[in-house]
């Protein structure tokens, strides 16, 4: 006869060989989460695609995404481990055979029953089945075990929680906006180390751009024959040095013989200065830079500006850093991004000049001298991104706890924000100068050929907006 053992939630208690009897039963109940396959992948390494991949999946036999067949399994695992016999429980053995998918949204009943004693070995034989929310049987075995030979309790411990991050995924979804547009002509400025070359001719390749590279034609093609980067059918400029490959590649620009300009391994001034030199690429609006960074604790991307080109920008010129961003989110597909002007408080302060420029420029978007987005400020960075804060502080706000731009009062701010995102939160990033006549995928020298592609498809969906929106 079934004994049913009841399930302490914040203990774990053990049964020893001597304290169970034949039928006695555990259970457990569980509801598949598409999280609960993802994790299940990460940690496994099992991608296999009838769990990950929608369109295969709902090819398959199955019609649709189903969890890993050892998921069940380790719901078993996880009674026997917790539950009965519980902690100090040695697996000998395990028989499983699958009846049924277990889909998303299925709520499962996991039970172990106890069938057979083996007094001479301590050994206990459970029956284990798995059913799910209509009753049918999903999976069923048997397991061998060693009991506790102590009789435990403590504390059950609350698993870690999980961030499910991949970035490869996010990069890809990314690319996927311009794979309908057709390359454009890009300056590729001075290449010359192996990631801001190999990135270059990766977006050429997949389409991206069509690279024409402005530098030292030699030293580049010394440095492709060392890392096996081949050069066929990308142009090469040759110049002798960073300054005349800047030069080059601005005028090329003006020219309009090229649609956008990308960083190489030069330094950042030089070809801002280059740029700044050709009348013919300015407009009425300052350039500034903008960071998209996906972040594994955020739903979705976040824009930071500016952390590379204005180092102390005043009132109008922090209009058009939030203008230029407000721009790209529209580029990207955004509608009334919301706007976040940070400061270290969220109330203003007249010995705080940051919280006088939000204040100032939330008014300015009231007036329309700043439009398509929504603004708010002063605004502490917690504010501006985590619900929590926001409540704890009771801010009334359509901006805060879900900012898509954050606005640094000043470029040390910015960058050491953006950094930190990125090197200690995992954040991936790719950054576009906007403000010029043609946009500029602005690199890092530390950056990696994927990032720089991902830089590339912004440069790429700007000018071809620029095509019908001329600045």
């Amino acid at each position: 006869m079934q004994n049913l053992i009841p399930i302490d939630p914040l203990w774990m208690t053990s049964f020893t060989y001597d304290q169970i009897s034949i039928g006695d039963t555990a259970k457990v109940v569980r509801t598949l989460t598409l999280e609960d396959i993802q994790a299940f992948a990460a940690v496994s390494g099992d991608t296999n695609p009838a769990h990950l991949d929608p369109t295969f999946a709902g090819a398959s036999i199955f019609h649709g995404v189903i969890a890993h067949g050892m998921w069940g399994g380790a719901l078993i695992s996880s009674v026997l481990g917790t539950t009965f016999p519980g902690p100090g429980t040695i697996y000998l053995d395990q028989q499983l055979h699958f009846s049924r998918p277990i889909r998303i949204g299925d709520t499962v009943s996991v039970s172990v029953s106890c069938r057979i004693k083996d007094d001479e070995k301590k050994i206990l034989e459970l029956d284990c089945l798995i059913v799910n929310q209509d009753g049918a049987k999903v999976m069923s075995g048997i397991a061998k075990v060693l009991a506790p030979t102590q009789a435990l309790k403590m504390p059950r411990v609350k698993p870690s929680n999980i961030t499910l991050f991949n970035p490869e995924a996010r990069q890809q979804d990314l690319l996927n906006l311009g794979a309908k547009l057709d390359p454009v002509n890009c300056a590729v400025v001075h290449p010359c180390d192996e990631d801001s070359l190999r990135g270059a001719i990766q977006s050429h390749q997949g389409g991206l751009i069509k690279a024409i590279i402005v530098g030292p034609e030699k030293k580049i093609r010394a440095l492709a024959d060392q890392f096996e980067i081949k050069l066929e059918g990308v142009e090469i400029k040759d110049t002798p040095h960073s300054h005349a490959s800047a030069a080059l590649a601005a005028e090329m620009a003006a020219s309009a013989q090229v649609e956008c300009l990308m960083k190489g391994s030069l330094h950042t001034d030089e070809l801002i200065h280059a740029v700044l030199g050709q009348s013919r690429l300015r407009t009425s609006r300052r350039m500034s830079h903008i960071f998209r960074f996906d972040v594994p604790m955020y739903s979705k991307p976040l824009f930071i500006t500016d952390a590379a080109l204005n180092i102390n920008p005043n009132l109008m010129e922090k209009r058009d850093i939030i203008q230029n961003a407000i721009s790209l989110c529209e580029i990207l597909g955004g509608t009334l991004p919301r706007v976040a002007i940070l400061a270290a408080v969220e109330t203003v302060n007249m010995n705080m000049p940051s919280t006088l420029d939000a204040a100032a420029l939330c008014k300015m978007a009231d007036r329309g001298q700043i439009t398509g987005g929504v603004l708010d400020g002063p605004l502490a960075f917690d504010n501006a991104v985590s619900p929590h804060a926001l409540q704890i502080k009771h801010i009334q706000s359509s901006v805060a706890g879900q900012a898509d731009i954050l606005v640094a009062p000043d470029l040390e701010s910015g960058n050491m924000m953006a950094k930190q995102l990125e090197y200690l939160g995992g954040a991936t990033a790719c950054g576009i100068v906007l403000g010029a006549r043609v946009p500029i995928a602005l690199t890092s020298r530390a950056d990696s050929a994927n990032t720089r592609a991902a830089s590339a498809l912004l440069a790429k969906l700007c000018a071809h907006h620029y095509r019908n929106y001329p600045l």
